[in-house]
């Protein structure tokens, strides 16, 4: 910052006080996003779908990583959303991530015992990983 804009900026501050009243020292907002804020998960079904259907997306493009990231979002805001679980898995298994891929389709057949993909998904769990 040049020398010419902080004079300005302590000018603003000093001219916004009430007279009589010190300038308060305005702190820099923090950079570090992870520092700033931790987000705290409530049940949010409109936000899991919206996570799920920008996961699927990406998962059309070829974007296993980004897809794998928005479907655990998406289950972190509705736990029990079984689609989730199962494109979260298959984009873990196409990731190398086999162990993880493994816990997700555990938690899709937990959830859908008798859903469209649950044959597919059994079959995979029965290979050796």
């Amino acid at each position: 910052m040049t020398r010419a804009l902080r004079l300005l900026c302590a000018l603003a501050a000093v001219l916004a006080c009430s007279p009589g009243q010190e300038p308060v020292p305005q702190e820099p907002p923090e950079e570090d996003a992870g520092v700033a804020a931790t987000r705290e998960y409530a049940f949010n079904p409109l936000q899991a779908e919206k996570e799920f259907k920008v996961g699927v997306h990406y998962a059309r493009k070829g974007s296993h990583k980004a897809a794998a990231m928005r479907f655990r979002e998406a289950v972190k805001w509705n736990p029990g959303m079984a689609e989730a679980w199962l494109r979260l898995g298959e984009s873990l298994d196409r990731l190398g991530e086999k162990k993880e891929a493994r816990l997700a389709y555990g938690k899709y057949l937990e959830l859908d015992p008798e859903g469209k993909s649950a044959r597919q998904v059994r079959a995979k769990l029965a290979r050796k990983p």
